[in-house]
């Protein structure tokens, strides 16, 4: 789960990390009444989406008079922003964040995430923060910094500096810097988050250090302890199609592919879109129903999938262990009729009850093509979309 940079903000903030202050809107009259309550003579205006790059994209403005706070937020609500992240067809702004002007000295990076290799918390900073820290990663990747943090340790002072010194914090910041890496490591923790990130990370004219911008994602396993996180999740933000099929319980990514894939077990879901590419053709989903899935589960499995106006054909690929083949075979007849499926379907189960679902599919009358593996069920459907 992601959640808007205001929000991480409001979430830093509780942890002790400084912030500008700054005013939510959702609208022109509501970006000119917060600019006002915030005072003073600069404003930053800036698009809330959940991707980076706003910047370089048009969607974030520097404002030096309430008639630029007026001009940059008409211009910047209701577009659709394209960004690195967003691709093509963008996304569009239905919010802003109105915030105090920062006397920026330096940018920095900083960023906390789970390290599985060390199976520790890897706290990475740089000297390069700012809007090409992609760049600074792929072409001088040495000036990434890394601290990994032993969870039943928690980080320590030495670290925080370790990284302070390393990035170049002036000497009479370094206690700031110290206190603001150790409260980002806290708040990553106790949030159960899978990225926070300040991207960047300012020292200010006064010596301060204070987060310019915030991302968070959330490990959306863990989202049952903090409802106050889900709160904030904005559906406008999300992949309808993924929103719908998390109400069935279904794990569901819209991709760009014509070969929609039905499958049970995040495992053999990834390698079912692997041997459809082996074979030449690009996966339009992946779909993980789980090992309950009932008839309803498949039927709305199907319809979501279908939705998609690229997918020219569908591929079951069960493995029967905990879900019982018989019951996937009676929930692909029952969706295939319901949505009067009109693409090929190439159907490959195996394990539970497996010869009493390749008969329920034999007796449906429908023209459902079997196969006995994975690469033959793959190389079928790849054929009958061609």
């Amino acid at each position: 789960m992601k959640i808007h940079e205001y929000q991480g903000k409001e979430i830093l903030r509780k942890f002790g990390v400084a912030t500008p202050r700054g005013i939510p809107c959702f609208s022109v009259d509501d970006a000119v009444k917060a600019a006002q309550t915030l005072g003073g003579k600069v404003w930053v205006v800036k698009a809330q989406i959940h991707a980076g790059g706003r910047g370089k994209g048009g969607g974030v403005k520097v404002a030096k008079s309430l008639d630029e706070v007026k001009q940059y937020a008409g211009q910047i609500l209701g577009m659709q922003l394209v960004t690195h992240q967003t691709g093509p067809e963008g996304q569009k702004v239905r919010r802003l964040l109105v915030e105090d002007g920062a006397d920026i000295k330096k940018e920095y990076y900083l960023a906390a995430l789970t390290d599985r290799a060390t199976q520790k918390v890897a706290i990475m900073a740089s000297s390069e923060g700012g809007m090409d820290i992609e760049e600074v990663a792929h072409s001088t990747p040495e000036k990434i910094l890394k601290e990994f943090i032993d969870p039943l340790v928690g980080m320590t002072d030495k670290q925080a500096e370790n990284l302070a010194r390393g990035i170049g914090v002036p000497a009479e910041s370094i206690a700031r810097a110290v206190d603001q890496i150790k409260k980002l490591y806290t708040c990553y923790m106790e949030t159960d988050a899978s990225l926070a990130e300040i991207n960047p990370l300012i020292l200010e004219g006064n010596g301060d250090i204070k987060a310019l911008d915030a991302k968070f994602n959330f490990d959306s396993n863990a989202l049952f302890r903090h409802p106050e996180i889900v709160a904030y999740r904005d559906l406008d933000e999300e992949n309808a199609d993924e929103i719908e099929a998390s109400k069935f319980d279904l794990a569901y990514i819209s991709l760009d592919g014509n070969i929609g894939c039905l499958v049970n077990g995040a495992g053999l879901a990834m390698a079912t879109m692997d041997t459809i590419k082996l074979f030449g053709a690009e996966p339009a989903n992946f779909l993980d129903v789980g090992g309950g899935a009932t008839a309803e589960k498949v039927t709305e499995a199907f319809k979501i999938m279908l939705r998609n106006p690229k997918v020219k054909g569908i591929l079951v690929n069960i493995f029967g262990g905990i879900m019982r083949c018989d019951t996937i075979a009676a929930g692909v007849v029952a969706a295939a009729k319901e949505v009067h499926l009109s693409v090929p379907l190439v159907v490959r189960m195996k394990g539970t009850n497996e010869d009493v679902g390749k008969q329920i599919l034999k007796d449906s009358g429908l023209p459902i093509i079997s196969a006995n593996s994975m690469a033959e069920a793959a190389e079928k459907i790849v054929a009958a979309v061609k």
